[in-house]
């Protein structure tokens, strides 16, 4: 008798990595020649970052500035969910973006509707903030993580828990 294998499916953040990437882009901030003078803050409040530039140039900047910081670090630019640019006081602009972790449901039962579409022997179920993915056949399975690699379901995946 042949007992099931399963991975899980997961969005996750490391916060560590991404307070580290806020920390040098404030570094950057402060010796940059073009920031001199200038109102430009950067904070992170759980789950949150809030930008805060003296214009939309400036304020895009920081947002290149936090990109190029987080790549470096390993941190997917799919888990930063950008909201619209607000007008702030003194003229400044100011934006909040939040850090998505978990899947939500729309996206775990997008994850399930490309595996049954896959034809896949494979069976999926959603838990919580994740996708558990199970099947008899070790092949299978590492044929449902290339495939869900090659999908874009605009959130950062990755796999664990391995078990044979």
């Amino acid at each position: 008798m042949a007992k099931d294998c399963s991975f899980d499916v997961v969005s996750d953040v490391d916060m560590q990595e991404v307070d580290n990437a806020i920390n040098q882009t404030v570094k950057e901030i402060n010796q940059r020649f073009d920031f001199r003078g200038s109102k430009a803050e950067i904070k992170q409040e759980e789950d949150v970052i809030k930008l805060v530039a003296d214009s939309d140039y400036k304020l895009q900047s920081i947002i290149d500035i936090l990109h190029a910081k987080a790549v470096k670090r390993g941190i997917s630019l799919k888990c930063f969910e950008y909201g619209k640019i607000e007008a702030g006081s003194h003229g400044t602009v100011r934006q909040i973006v939040t850090i998505k972790k978990g899947i939500s449901k729309e996206k775990a039962k997008d994850v399930i509707a490309a595996l049954k579409d896959s034809k896949l022997k494979v069976q999926a179920q959603i838990m919580d903030d994740q996708v558990r993915v199970s099947g008899k056949d070790k092949d299978e399975l590492q044929k449902a993580i290339m495939k869900l690699k090659q999908s874009d379901f605009n959130i950062d995946l990755q796999f664990i828990n391995f078990r044979s």
